[in-house]
């Protein structure tokens, strides 16, 4: 009898082994550009699970209306962690409340395995010179804008991303009426702001760090708790007097809804430690990302938090993409 309750020990045991390994190819889904962000992500923490999973990791680029392809796509595959995906806070959490009609749910259709990064928004001033934008400080261009609100605007690189709705946040943080410019990216914003077509904008700070030390535009704020490391000279919206203008953007992994509990336990672990390694810090810090790491569990309550954030924010702006 106990010969044989041991050998069914062994048995459950070896079950559960099985169910942990990461058989591969593993296949991390990124729903950007190659370079971007989310893609720099993928492929720094790929570098690494490679030789954690002791499997081939393939980082895949599958790109389309906002991060959303990738969404969709992820919706379909085999619940097996073969196949996960950075995912990030506008498509995880806002969308749901953006689009009249999406073909995926951030929370039904996905486990979140963790929290990846976090980063911080800042809102940037046009040159002071020629037809710029004559501010140095937030509330120069505060009451610069009470006294020109025609061309009081805040450019965005999309209608319905998490700069667009902190513009909104900011806009009604200050007092302010802001026109809100959407771009197609980020890239077009910064020749327009440059050209001084558009006042201000907000976007993610990574993006806005080599003008502001280059000296072509100024960012005037960023969204976190505390000053971030890339630009310590700019402060924070909360030390300027502003406290409820705060915010930060997010990227994570996530594996398809339905994928056992022993295998996103191991992406987790494997994740994590990928994320506290030495090198994979500085990159992403050198982007102007926080890496964290966090449990599955932490990351959905993130998400839920986010949510409750936001939702109020999106739908008091009236705004909603089909």
């Amino acid at each position: 009898m106990k010969a044989s309750w041991i050998a069914a020990f062994a048995a459950t045991l070896s079950v559960c082994a099985a169910a942990q390994e990461i058989r591969g190819p593993l296949h991390i889904v990124v729903g950007y550009p190659p370079g971007g962000s989310a893609d720099v992500v993928g492929r720094v923490v790929a570098d690494r699970l490679g030789a954690e999973l002791k499997v081939p990791v393939i980082v895949d680029n599958k790109v389309g209306a906002g991060g959303r392809v990738a969404a969709e796509y992820m919706k379909a595959v085999a619940p097996d962690g073969n196949t996960i995906m950075v995912g990030n806070i506008a498509v995880m959490t806002l969308a749901q409340f953006t689009f009249r009609k999406l073909a995926y749910d951030g929370t039904r259709d996905f486990v979140p395995i963790t929290h990846a990064a976090n980063f911080q928004l800042g809102f940037a001033a046009g040159p002071m010179t020629g037809n710029g934008t004559p501010v140095a400080t937030l509330g120069d261009f505060v009451k610069w804008a009470r006294a020109n609100e025609k061309d009081a605007a805040f450019a965005s690189p999309a209608a319905g991303s998490l700069p667009h709705f902190f513009g909104v946040m900011l806009s009604k943080g200050t007092g302010l009426d802001l026109l809100h410019v959407p771009f197609n990216g980020s890239a077009p914003i910064k020749t327009a702001i440059v050209g001084s077509q558009v006042a201000s904008e907000v976007d993610t700070l990574p993006d806005l760090v080599e003008l502001h030390r280059a000296g072509k535009i100024r960012v005037l704020g960023v969204s976190g708790a505390q000053r971030a490391p890339q630009l310590p000279d700019v402060p924070t919206f909360v030390e300027q007097g502003f406290r409820d203008i705060t915010g930060l953007g997010w990227f994570g992994f996530y594996a398809p809804a339905g994928t056992p509990k022993p295998i996103v336990d191991r992406l987790n672990t494997a994740i994590v430690k990928a994320l506290g390694a030495p090198e994979v810090r500085e990159r992403l810090s050198a982007l102007g990302l926080e890496p964290t790491g966090t449990t599955s569990d932490e990351f959905a309550r993130i998400m839920a938090a986010d949510a409750a954030r936001w939702g109020p924010v999106i739908q008091a702006s009236g705004f909603k993409a089909d």
